[in-house]
């Protein structure tokens, strides 16, 4: 068929040369898919040396105080980690709190996205370990000019076109504007062979982001968790020393009216008046900051479970209302980098840039790609897979960089730094992780010997003033020691709270630094 500049084809391939077509690129697609993946396989580190979290063995159990949550408290390294941890304070308002921030955290659904975005590119980067296969169909309607030399497109009646030769020495004679139709209709498969494994190791760097992220998710349910607990503990506690400094109110009021009434009769002078005067407005300043923790507390408890600030929560909080446990976990150093998601993303992070080296390694290689194309071209629809109309293409490309500035060396160097730097974080985060529960340990021992003094505290200074009061009474001891008694009280039943509270929040930090159980969830 001859053809001119603006018309090809080729001609039909006998039967013998598409079986011999055929049969090269079977045994091509199975040599090039038989490739490996370059670059450094990644392993799991090794677990921590360390095989305790204190460089001198702890006590197995914390001090005891003569107080409703002053139990003692014992460790156990085969003690279970529930996934709903929370529920060892045996507080029912507690789990419907958590329960309802576990599902209407907007925090929680954006990391819920994130990783069903990471699972999406992994599921999309898949794809391409598989050939392209594309349809195409195109028409065109064109005008050809008639002053044109040589061959020279003619025009049938009903519109098709046809091939008229003039004598390309001779003058170019003046013919009307041809204007036809042409239609293109074409299937192409396109198919890239993972030959060094670059897409492999893509695949691998996008599925461990995703593992990434999914431990981000549960670190987040985690953390939600675990500030909803504090906060609850916070607001509980935070009730209990208003509930102390109304008392110390009232009982400045009653003092101030007693010596009032004694002034009145000449026992006591001015100064003691304004004294108690004086400790009764010290008293009553306690309230004001307790009463904005609160509503503060209150309002990150709203926040936490997805409320707006004017949207209240129906559950609120005594220290009555949690039950201190009295056994607690200890996982080992070398369980606890598989119980902490925060060590596993780092884990996760540091899998991705090790393929990320495989990937850059790959770039330094031939590249190679097949691209096969079948279809019919015609200027009469019907017509473009009659005889003479059909065409077809198989090419082969094999790339292999020369030259290019050294960009893709660096890139390689870059992704090997990359890999060091996500050794490091991940190195990092595990010495943070055993650190966490080394502090909490120390704290849930200073808790309670703290918890211990502040009993013993607390019962002391009442004695002192109930006995001082009653000497104030025959005339024994002044005003001014009755104040002082007073003060001293105050202050340790405050203390006494604080320190009942913070045992609290301490035992709930320890499950967050163990992990809090997410590996038990369904996926």
């Amino acid at each position: 068929m001859i053809k001119n500049q603006f018309l090809t084809c080729s001609a039909q391939p006998s039967q013998r040369t598409h079986l011999r077509l055929k049969g090269c690129l079977t045994v091509l697609s199975m040599l090039l898919m038989n490739g490996c993946a370059v670059g450094p396989d990644f392993k799991t580190p090794a677990p921590p040396a360390a095989t305790a979290y204190t460089p001198h063995a702890l006590s197995t159990q914390t001090a005891a105080a003569v107080d409703v949550d002053g139990a003692a408290q014992t460790f156990h390294a085969r003690q279970n980690i529930p996934q709903d941890w929370w529920t060892v304070f045996h507080s029912a308002k507690l789990n419907r709190l958590i329960e309802q921030g576990l599902q209407a955290s907007p925090d929680l659904a954006a990391a819920q996205a994130a990783l069903q975005q990471a699972q999406e590119s992994v599921s999309a980067q898949r794809g391409y370990f598989y050939p392209s296969v594309a349809l195409s169909y195109s028409p065109s309607r064109q005008q050809l000019a008639g002053n044109m030399g040589g061959n020279s497109p003619g025009i049938q009646g009903n519109g098709t076109m046809i091939q008229t030769y003039q004598n390309p020495t001779g003058p170019a004679p003046y013919n009307g504007p041809v204007i036809y139709t042409f239609h293109t209709a074409q299937l192409t498969v396109g198919y890239t062979p993972d030959v060094f494994g670059a897409n492999m190791r893509q695949v691998e760097s996008l599925q461990a982001q995703a593992d990434a992220q999914r431990f981000q998710l549960e670190a987040a349910r985690v953390t939600l968790a675990s500030n909803l607990v504090a906060a609850a503990l916070q607001e509980a506690s935070l009730r209990a020393q208003m509930a102390a400094c109304s008392t110390i109110v009232d009982d400045n009021v009653r003092s101030l009216s007693i010596t009032k009434r004694q002034f009145q009769l000449g026992y006591v002078m001015r100064m003691d008046v304004a004294a108690q005067e004086a400790a009764l407005a010290a008293a009553q300043q306690l309230l004001p900051p307790l009463q904005k923790s609160l509503e503060q507390t209150r309002d990150l408890i709203r926040v936490l479970v997805g409320n707006t600030p004017d949207q209240d929560v129906d559950e609120t909080f005594q220290m009555a209302d949690f039950q201190l446990p009295t056994t607690l976990p200890l996982s080992l150093p070398s369980q606890l980098i598989r119980q902490r998601p925060d060590v596993r993303a780092a884990e996760a992070q540091m899998h991705a840039a090790s393929a990320n080296v495989g990937v850059a390694v790959a770039a330094r290689l031939p590249q190679f790609s097949i691209m096969g194309a079948y279809g019919g071209e015609a200027s009469v629809f019907n017509q473009m897979f009659q005889p003479g109309g059909p065409f077809w293409a198989l090419v082969g490309n094999i790339t292999q960089p020369v030259f290019d500035g050294n960009t893709l060396l660096h890139r390689k160097r870059a992704a090997d730094q990359a890999l060091v730097q996500a050794a490091a974080q991940y190195h990092s985060t595990v010495l943070t992780a055993l650190q966490n529960v080394a502090d909490t340990l120390h704290a849930l021992h200073a808790d309670a010997a703290s918890l211990v003094a502040a009993v013993n505290a607390e019962q002391a200074a009442k004695i002192s003033l109930d006995l001082t009061r009653t000497q104030n009474k025959v005339g024994y001891v002044s005003v001014q020691a009755v104040l002082n008694a007073e003060q001293s009280y105050q202050q340790a039943d405050l203390n006494l709270i604080q320190a009942r509270s913070q045992r609290f929040g301490d035992t709930a930090a320890l499950y967050e630094a163990l992990g809090g159980g997410w590996w038990k969830a369904q996926p």
